[in-house]
């Protein structure tokens, strides 16, 4: 990967929808050589995917990450729990003290602390500490 390519992609990451020709102008190189490079870039698997950036409403929706810490390895077990919540975006397993941590999107701080409540009822989990998003960068 070359600075050519590093443009490319922060120009992408910007705006995914930046066509071919305004991609080449900014980096200057010819539409061709920019659009092969995405094209390698895609096949090599550096470019997943493009998708939209969807506004959040702004109804008091709450954002938050939580690390549970449990007693023995039980993540699969957790992960399949977790899947019960239609609030649960994202679980990850981590190295570290923490044994997974889950990002939540509820409706409300009275339904995040529901779901927290019920987490930590849960067979074998010592403790779940809440990491509330007060503000966020798109990138």
């Amino acid at each position: 990967m070359d600075k050519f390519d590093r443009q490319i992609l922060a120009l992408l990451r910007a705006d995914a929808r930046t066509p071919v020709s305004q991609l080449a102008r900014e980096v200057n190189l010819s539409r061709s050589a920019v659009s092969e490079r995405v094209r390698r870039l895609e096949a090599e698997g550096v470019i997943k995917g493009y998708h939209a950036l969807i506004a959040e409403p702004e109804n008091g929706a709450v954002k938050a990450f939580l690390e549970l810490f449990y007693q023995d390895n039980r993540c699969q077990q957790y992960v399949e729990r977790m899947r019960a919540f239609a609030e649960v975006r994202r679980c990850c397993g981590i190295s570290g003290e923490t044994d997974m941590l889950v990002y939540v999107e509820a409706p409300s701080m009275a339904r995040l602390s529901e779901i927290r409540d019920e987490i930590e009822r849960y067979p074998g989990m010592q403790r779940v500490k809440t990491h509330v998003v007060v503000q966020e960068w798109a990138m």
